[in-house]
């Protein structure tokens, strides 16, 4: 059993020394310590008179951890960005052995989201990616901002509904019309049809502030780059093969800035759980049986484009 000696305040304010005990077994992120320095604070003469050890300014060797120690200290993590550690734990690259597919899992308590009341499980499961995903290309954005949003599919149906949620100008840009009516429900402000759109029709849009697409295939950024405002934002949301290849010189003429996004940090993702809660921004979802027919059934009508617009498993 550790144990070390201490120096308590005492009634009539001369520092007694003492001895603290502690458990053998370090548990958690616990670490023990052996002081070999300690500043001494003004703060520390208002507890003189009081029953409790003193100093905390100390300096010292670390002899012992426990099991989870080394994590969530370095910058990235005390900063807040905790998505670009070195040492994330990443999907398809740790814990392979469970996911939510499934009927259990075991994660640390950190890292889990309470769903705010008014939110059912079916359409909380969407917001924890695809919700998340577009919430943090927004969650700075200011009201009135035109926001153009490239594709009304599984990411693109729920930044409408955040973007204009938020009080933004919405411009919904897709390859058909077949959209619209959906998209101006969902609370787009605009609606262009790339394919059979003109010249006079895409100068008259309002200039885009920022730009999420979420469409799998590249953009035709010839097209796309002259409707941008300067200093604008380009955010590529979907992931995709190959590379990403812009224009050069509009780029530049203009400062717009493309920025790379993962999904969102923790005080993010609550942030945007609690605002679909209030606002009442809702995946529009189908449901499928959590069995293997089930999954197969998801996954094909996924990968043909045929879900509207998330699919959710559901356990039986």
């Amino acid at each position: 059993m550790p144990h070390f000696t201490v120096f308590k305040g005492a009634q009539d304010g001369a520092p007694k020394k003492s001895t603290t005990q502690k458990p053998d077994q370090l548990v958690e992120d616990q670490v023990l310590v052996r002081v070999t320095a300690s500043g001494v604070c003004g703060t520390d003469l208002h507890f003189l008179t009081h029953d409790m050890v003193l100093g905390h300014e100390g300096v010292g060797v670390v002899e012992s951890v426990g099991p989870d120690t080394n994590c969530g200290h370095c910058h990235e993590c005390i900063s807040g960005e905790e998505i670009f550690c070195a040492e994330r734990a990443m999907y398809s690259e740790a814990n392979l052995d469970q996911g939510s597919f499934a009927s259990g899992a075991v994660w640390r308590e950190a890292f889990l989201h309470p769903i705010p009341d008014g939110i059912t499980d079916e359409a909380a499961a969407p917001l924890q990616c695809g919700g998340a995903t577009v919430f943090t290309a927004l969650y700075d954005v200011k009201p009135n901002e035109v926001v153009g949003i490239m594709g009304v599919g599984g990411l693109g149906h729920l930044a409408i509904q955040f973007a204009a949620k938020m009080g933004c100008r919405v411009v919904v840009l897709s390859g058909t019309d077949s959209k619209r009516a959906q998209a101006l429900e969902l609370g787009a402000h605009k609606f262009v049809a790339m394919k059979d759109a003109d010249t006079k029709e895409l100068a008259s849009l309002w200039p885009l502030s920022r730009l999420l697409v979420t469409t799998s295939a590249q953009p035709a950024w010839d097209t796309l780059l002259p409707m941008m405002a300067p200093k604008s934002r380009i955010y590529p949301l979907s992931v995709s093969e190959g590379n990403l290849v812009i224009p050069y010189m509009p780029l530049i003429s203009k400062g717009i800035t493309v920025q790379g996004s993962l999904v969102a940090t923790r005080t993010v993702h609550r942030e945007m759980l609690h605002f679909a809660a209030v606002h009442g921004v809702r995946p529009v979802i189908q449901t499928f049986p959590m069995t293997e027919e089930g999954i197969k059934e998801a996954l094909d009508k996924l990968d043909k484009g045929k879900v509207q617009y998330r699919a959710v498993l559901v356990l039986q």
